[in-house]
């Protein structure tokens, strides 16, 4: 059964090509919003949390500052109304799910830039 699911997750649902990101990798989201019969972009800056699952049902979690309250987004790989990811920074984290990060404020919640 689980093969059969396989096979039709990689024949029938479509994927796209996204950049590599990991965990403490601060990217750029852009997706698709729907007003009414208005669509308009809009964007989700911030580091990602974690990366979880496989195949078309791979999510990954984005957290961001919005003044001093945290928001975290979860953001489905294969969702429709996904246009494009920008990778800004690459984190060196030691983790591949930085949980830890929530609890941090102020200095200590910066994570080291890997140069490429």
């Amino acid at each position: 059964m689980e093969a059969l699911l396989k096979f039709v997750q990689d024949e029938f649902v479509t994927k796209k090509e996204f950049p590599d990101f990991s965990a403490g990798d601060t990217i750029t989201v852009y997706y698709e919003i729907k007003e009414g019969e208005k669509t308009r972009t809009q964007f989700f800056r911030g580091v990602v949390i974690q990366r979880r699952g496989s195949g078309s049902s791979e999510t990954f979690t984005i957290r961001k500052m919005s003044g001093t309250i945290g928001v975290e987004r979860i953001f489905p790989i294969n969702m429709p109304a996904l246009q494009k990811i920008e990778v800004n920074k690459r984190g060196k984290v030691r983790r591949s799910r930085i949980f830890y990060f929530r609890g941090l404020t102020g200095k200590k919640a910066r994570i080291k830039e890997v140069r490429s």
